[in-house]
């Protein structure tokens, strides 16, 4: 027998959980990681056709290109005037480029326990337009579960 003291898992050396901004789009609840928010900005005039998903903003003395996801998950014809009321995410890609994207509600900031995160599976991702998303995660509340799709922020900055 061992002298060593047992060692147990407890709260204090659990993984810290991942702090997400979650939005929702249409009947998706979508997350990007925290870390790669640039700012949110409350209604901003966007520019542009409309036709493709893809505007521009000012922001200062830049100019930030707006992706309408909206229009890219659903293929439908929802073009940037119903964002006149709502909010701008700006993130960062892994290259350092702004991209915009334009929600109707708020953002909301959450914490998300790491074992309830799960890759989602490569066909899924070649055959779906939420394959800009590279994980999910399931997350129990009272009534029902909370699924959120976290996006890629490389594959949603992609215009092809």
């Amino acid at each position: 027998m061992s002298n060593q003291p047992e060692t147990t898992l407890d709260a204090s050396h659990a993984a810290p959980p991942l702090k997400v901004l979650v939005f929702s789009m249409a009947s998706l609840n979508l997350a990007l990681r925290v870390e790669l928010v640039y700012k949110v900005l409350n209604s901003t005039p966007i520019y542009g056709s409309g036709v493709n998903g893809v505007g521009i903003v000012h922001m200062g003395d830049r100019e930030v290109t707006v992706l309408n996801l909206q229009q890219r998950l659903f293929q439908s014809s929802n073009t940037n005037e119903n964002y006149k009321q709502g909010y701008l995410i700006v993130i960062q890609n892994t290259v350092g480029e702004l991209y915009g994207i334009p929600v109707e509600t708020v953002p909301a900031l959450m914490d998300v326990p790491l074992s309830s995160i799960r890759v989602l599976p490569e066909s899924f991702r070649n055959a779906d337009t939420l394959g800009i998303a590279s994980h999910v995660a399931v997350i129990c509340q009272l009534e029902t579960n909370l699924t959120l799709f976290l996006l890629d922020v490389d594959s949603t900055t992609k215009l092809s």
